[in-house]
């Protein structure tokens, strides 16, 4: 598997939001084929490279409604943000928009960066504080979810903020409207989710059999 996009190093003038430091990263390649199970199990291979809404899978999965709590709206310009390359996607001037996804009694499921173009946003998150795909739903825009990209390494923010050791799994993707990008949107999982998903993969290869940077 080889990743087809460009994901910088992570610098100090990086840290404006929670990717990953990577220990592994796959591309389009490693989504269309899915991973050998000792490196992430069939439960999550489908919650990651699946193209379903990830707030209504965790409210399945926990059987309480997925909550959103905004932590960042900041206006870039025309910068790059530290974003995968997919953000060259997004028309400019563009809005960045962080957030946690939990569950209604308090726990931390998911963190969720997306790159929105800055003028027309409003019109997609008419209510900010619900999850993007509720707020799509409520406008029945017709959508196709489009993962580019899944990712391994550690955070020490994301550590402290759900309370649970890396390594994390995250993935990216741009979400699709009337055949143009409307929003680039990278996400990370709590390792929580075992609860519901069962192990992540084989426990004692959590470093091993991702190895590099990138899997050929």
């Amino acid at each position: 598997m080889t990743a087809t996009f460009e994901y910088p190093d992570r610098t100090d003038a990086c840290r404006t939001w929670n990717a990953l430091d990577l220990i592994w990263q796959g591309g389009e390649d490693a989504v269309r084929h899915g991973l050998p199970h000792q490196q992430l199990a069939p439960a999550w291979q489908m919650l990651l490279l699946g193209d379903g809404s990830p707030t209504r899978h965790l409210r399945l999965l926990t059987g309480e409604p997925t909550e959103v709590d905004v932590i960042d709206m900041s206006a870039i310009g025309t910068d790059g943000d530290c974003a995968p390359d997919l953000i060259k996607a997004v028309p400019s001037p563009r809005l960045r928009r962080q957030v946690w996804l939990r569950t209604a009694s308090g726990q931390r499921l998911a963190y969720a960066t997306s790159w929105w173009e800055a003028s027309h946003i409003d019109d997609y998150l008419q209510n900010r504080s619900l999850p993007i795909w509720e707020n799509l739903s409520r406008i029945h825009a017709e959508l196709y979810r489009d993962v580019r990209g899944i990712y391994y390494g550690h955070s020490r923010p994301l550590e402290q903020a759900f309370n649970e050791s890396g390594p994390f799994w995250g993935r990216h993707y741009l979400f699709w409207h009337h055949g143009q990008p409307l929003t680039l949107i990278y996400e990370v999982f709590s390792p929580y989710l075992r609860n519901y998903l069962g192990p992540m993969e084989g426990e004692g290869n959590r470093e091993q059999g991702t190895g590099n940077r990138e899997q050929k």
